[in-house]
C-alpha cells in the first residue's frame, strides 16, 4: 500500500516534522511511503528521513538555485485556501499564493497513493477540497481545537466533514472535536505522536542543568520558566538553565535574562538537531506552556531518563505525566508554583532518579512502531466501511471521470489486502530480487560512512562506526587538523567488522591533538591501490559526560576535546591544547564595567598570582593596550579582575575596537589565555552572551561596550559604534543584542 504525507516544509526541525519523520519511518517497514513537502528550502532535510521514504518537494524556495520559484508569476495571485487566516495570512517566510493552490491541487488529483495524510489546517483544507475519493483522506491536528483563532477553526471544521478521518494527538482534544462536530461523518480519534527511543546514553541526572526545548513563541511561556528559575537560583547556585530553539520571542527572552542578571546561568542555545543529545545532558526537563497539544518534548526527555516538570496545561501533558514519572504544576499556581517544583527536584537527586526511571518506562509506550499499527488499524476500519460518497463543496465541480469511478471499486479490495489481518500482525517486506548489474548503467552513489561519537567518562572519545556503511577491505580512521600548514593528522586502523558497530577510542593521552578543528574520515585502498578518503557523516555527537567538566592536564598541556556535528552534517573534533589556561567561572556586568572570575590551570602552578596582571591586548596595536590588576581569592589558583570600560573608551581608535584578555605572570612568562574551554559547549560565542552597556565617546559618539567569547572561546572586550537599527536587525534575525560579528576582526598574537 502507498501512504503519502502532505506537509508544509519537511526541511526544518519542528514538532510536526519530527512526528512525520518518525511515523513515516515506522510505516516504511511494511508500506511504500512518500512525504510531499509543499516547500523545499534547503538541499537536504535537517531531520533525516528513512532512506526508504520518498521525499517529494512541490515548490523550490532555495534562493541560490536556478530552479527557485519564489518569483513565479502565480505568486502574485492570492491563495484561495483559508486566505483570511491560514498560511496565506500568517506566514511571512513561506507565504501561500495561487502557486500553492496549483501545485498542491495538481498533486492531490494525480497522486497514486492509497492513503493521503495532511498535517496542518490549510493542508487539511486542500485535502478536503482537491482530494480524490479513490484514496483515503486523513487529516491530522498537531495543535488543538482551542489553539486556532475562531476563523481558522471554522474553516478547518468545515473541511473535516469532507475527510474520512481526523486524527488528534491527545484524547482530550479528540473528545473536544467530537463534541464540536457531532454530525460530522469523519472518524475523529486520537493517535499520539510517535517518539523513538534514541541511541544516546541516558542522563545520569547529576549535571545540575535544566533543559527546555521548543519553538520560542509566546504560548510556550519560557518567560514563566526563566522567572521561576530566578526565584530559586540563589538557593541552588551551581544550577543552570538551557533553552533550545529558535523563534520570535528570543529577543524578549534575552532581555528578560539580562534584566534578572542571569546571563551567566540561563543560556539561549539556539536550535539543535538531533535534540536527544541535549536532553541527555539535563538533570531536569522543563515544559512551561500555556497549551501543549501533545508534548513530544516530554516524551523525548523521558526516553533519556530525565524527569519532566510540566505545567498541567491543555491537553497533552496530563496524558503522559501521572505523578510517578514527572511533576505536573497547576497553571493557576503561576511562577511560584513552578519555582516550588523546580526547587523540590533540584534539591533531591534520589527523587530525580526515581522519576527518571519511571519516565523511561512510560516513554516506551510511544514507540512509532506501536503507533503505526494504530494507523494501520484505522486504515483497515475505514476500508471495511467506506463512505458511500464524499460531499464536495458546491463551488467545486466534480472532476472525477468514469475511469476514476471504476478504479474506486478495485481500490477498496487492494487496500484491504495490503493491510495486516490484525493490527499486531507485522507483514515483512518481500526480499529484493537479485540480478546481475548492468555495466552500461551508472551505479548508484555509495552511501557515506556513518559514525556515532561520544565523550567517555575518562575524557577519551569513543567513535562507533556503522559497519554496514563502510566499504570493504582494510580501513583506517583518519582525522586531519583543518587548515594546518604542517598537515598534522592521526591515523588509527579500523578493526574488521564482527558486529553491526565497530568501536575505536581516541585517547588524548595517546594521540597528539594540537588545538583546532579536526575533520574525520575513513580511508580505504581502492582496486588501483590508490587511497580513497571518505568523510564521516555524524549520526550523533554525545557530550553529556563533559557537562561542567574542567579542562584536563595531559602531558604538560591544558587540554579539552569535544566531538561535534558540522553545519553540513559531518563528524569533527574541536580541540584545545595550551601550556596554561585561565578558565572563566563567572562574569558580572555593572553600569560601566565587567568583573570576571577565573581559575588558572597549568601543569605546574607558577609563583603566586600576587605578581600577575591582566592585559587587554588591542587588535589595533600595543599602543592601545591597557592593564588591570587581578585580585587573588582564597584558592591559590583562582582570581578575579574588573574591566573599567572607561579605560577602553579612552583608547577607541576605529568603528569597532577589540581587546583580547590575557593573564601575565611576569615579563619572562608567555601570556595565558582567559576563556572557557571546559564543559560541553563547542562554540561559546553563540551561547554565553552578556549584556551590552551603552556609553558616550567624545568623537565617535554612542558606543556599545561588552565582553564576548571569540570563535576560539577566549574572552575579549568589544567597543563599537552603536547604531540602534543594527541592534534591532540583529534581534529580528534571532541573534539577540550584541552577538554581531565581534570575533571577525583579526586577532593580534602576543
Amino acid at each position: 500500500m502507498k501512504i503519502a504525507f502532505l506537509i508544509n516544509n519537511a526541511y526544518g526541525i519542528g514538532g510536526t516534522i519530527r512526528a512525520t519523520v518518525n511515523l513515516s519511518r515506522a510505516l516504511a517497514d511494511r508500506h511504500d511511503v512518500e512525504v510531499v513537502s509543499v516547500h523545499q528550502v534547503s538541499d537536504t532535510p535537517e531531520l533525516a528521513f528513512d532512506e526508504r521514504v520518498t521525499l517529494t518537494p512541490l515548490i523550490d524556495m532555495r534562493t541560490d538555485r536556478p530552479t527557485y520559484e519564489g518569483d513565479h508569476p502565480l505568486t502574485a495571485e492570492p491563495c484561495t485556501m483559508f486566505p483570511d487566516t491560514g498560511a496565506a495570512a500568517n506566514s511571512t517566510r513561506l507565504l501561500y499564493t495561487a502557486l500553492q493552490d496549483e501545485r498542491i491541487g495538481t498533486w492531490l488529483r494525480e497522486t497514486d497513493a492509497d492513503v493521503v495524510i495532511a498535517t496542518r489546517p490549510d493542508l487539511n483544507g486542500y485535502l478536503a477540497r482537491d482530494g480524490q475519493n479513490r484514496y483515503l483522506r486523513i487529516g491530522q491536528e498537531h495543535l488543538s481545537l482551542d489553539a486556532h483563532n475562531p476563523t481558522l477553526r471554522a474553516h478547518q471544521n468545515r473541511a473535516i466533514g469532507q475527510l474520512d478521518a481526523f486524527v488528534t494527538v491527545s484524547g482530550a482534544d479528540a473528545a473536544q472535536y467530537r463534541r464540536a462536530l457531532p454530525e460530522v461523518p469523519a472518524r475523529i480519534l486520537c493517535i499520539p505522536n510517535g517518539v523513538p527511543q534514541p541511541a544516546v546514553d541516558p542522563s545520569d541526572l547529576r549535571s545540575n542543568v535544566i533543559v527546555a526545548a521548543g519553538r520560542l513563541i509566546a504560548i510556550k511561556r519560557y518567560d514563566r520558566l526563566i522567572d521561576a528559575f530566578a526565584k530559586v537560583a540563589a538557593t541552588h547556585p551551581t544550577w543552570s538553565l538551557r533553552l533550545y530553539g529558535r523563534g520570535p520571542e528570543r529577543p524578549k527572552l534575552r532581555q528578560r535574562i539580562h534584566e534578572l542578571g542571569l546571563y551567566d546561568r540561563v543560556l539561549l542555545m539556539g536550535p539543535v538537531s538531533p535534540i536527544e543529545t541535549e536532553w541527555a545532558k539535563g538533570a531536569i526537563a522543563a515544559v512551561s506552556s500555556d497549551m501543549e497539544s501533545f508534548g513530544m518534548t516530554i516524551v523525548e526527555a523521558m526516553h533519556c531518563g530525565v524527569p519532566v516538570i510540566s505545567t498541567d496545561c491543555p491537553h497533552g501533558p496530563a496524558e503522559i505525566i501521572d505523578g510517578t514519572n514527572g511533576v505536573l504544576v497547576p497553571l493557576d499556581t503561576g511562577v511560584d508554583g513552578y519555582a516550588a517544583a523546580l526547587d523540590r527536584l533540584m534539591a533531591d537527586v534520589f527523587l530525580r532518579e526515581r522519576l527518571g526511571a519511571a519516565a523511561r518506562r512510560r516513554a516506551q509506550t510511544y514507540e512509532p512502531s506501536a503507533l503505526s499499527l494504530r494507523y494501520e488499524a484505522l486504515f483497515q476500519e475505514l476500508a471495511a466501511s467506506p463512505r458511500k460518497s464524499a460531499t464536495k463543496p458546491a463551488t467545486k465541480p466534480s472532476t472525477k471521470t468514469s475511469t476514476e469511478t471504476a478504479r474506486r471499486g478495485t481500490w477498496w479490495s487492494k487496500l484491504r489486502s495490503a493491510l495486516p489481518a490484525r493490527p499486531d500482525t507485522l507483514v515483512q517486506p518481500a526480499p529484493a530480487p537479485t540480478s546481475t548489474p548492468d555495466p552500461s548503467v551508472d551505479p548508484l552513489p555509495t552511501p557515506p560512512p556513518v559514525a556515532f561519537a561520544r565523550v567517555a567518562d575518562d575524557r577519551s572519545i569513543t567513535i562507533r562506526l556503522d559497519a554496514a556503511s563502510l566499504p570493504p577491505g582494510p580501513l583506517d580512521f583518519l582525522a586531519r587538523l583543518r587548515r594546518d600548514p604542517k598537515g598534522r593528522h592521526i591515523r588509527v586502523p579500523i578493526p574488521s567488522a564482527t558486529s553491526p558497530r565497530i568501536t575505536l577510542d581516541l585517547d588524548p593521552t595517546e594521540h597528539e591533538l594540537p588545538e583546532g578543528r579536526w575533520d574525520c574520515y575513513v580511508t580505504s585502498h581502492g582496486t588501483t591501490g590508490q587511497s580513497v578518503r571518505m568523510r564521516l557523516v555524524c549520526a550523533l555527537a554525545e557530550r553529556a559526560r563533559s557537562v561542567g567538566s574542567a579542562p584536563a592536564l595531559v602531558d604538560g598541556n591544558v587540554t579539552a576535546v569535544l566531538p561535534y556535528t558540522t553545519a553540513d552534517g559531518f563528524l569533527a573534533l574541536r580541540t584545545w591544547q595550551r601550556p596554561a589556561h585561565a578558565e572563566v567561572t563567572g562574569i558580572t556586568i555593572g553600569d560601566a564595567h565587567a568583573t570576571v572570575t577565573a581559575r588558572l590551570y597549568a601543569p605546574d602552578l607558577p609563583r603566586p598570582l600576587d605578581d600577575a596582571s591582566v592585559i587587554a591586548v588591542s587588535r589595533q596595536g600595543d599602543t592601545y593596550d591597557f592593564t588591570v590588576e587581578p585580585s587573588v581569592s582564597e584558592e591559590p589558583s583562582s582570581f578575579s579582575f574588573t574591566l573599567p570600560y572607561s579605560r577602553a573608551l579612552a583608547r577607541r581608535n576605529s568603528a569597532h575596537d577589540v581587546w583580547d584578555l590575557r593573564l601575565y605572570m611576569g615579563h619572562a612568562s608567555p601570556p595565558v589565555t582567559i576563556g572557557r574551554i571546559g564543559g560541553d559547549i563547542v562554540d561559546r560565542k553563540k551561547t554565553d552572551v552578556v549584556p551590552a552597556v551603552h556609553l558616550s565617546h567624545s568623537t565617535r559618539g554612542a558606543t556599545r561596550a561588552k565582553p564576548f567569547f571569540t570563535v576560539t572561546n577566549d574572552l575579549a572586550l568589544s567597543l563599537r559604534d552603536y547604531v540602534a537599527s543594527h541592534e534591532r536587525a540583529g534581534a529580528e534575525a534571532g541573534l539577540g543584542a550584541g552577538v554581531g560579528s565581534d570575533a571577525e576582526l583579526p586577532m593580534r598574537r602576543s
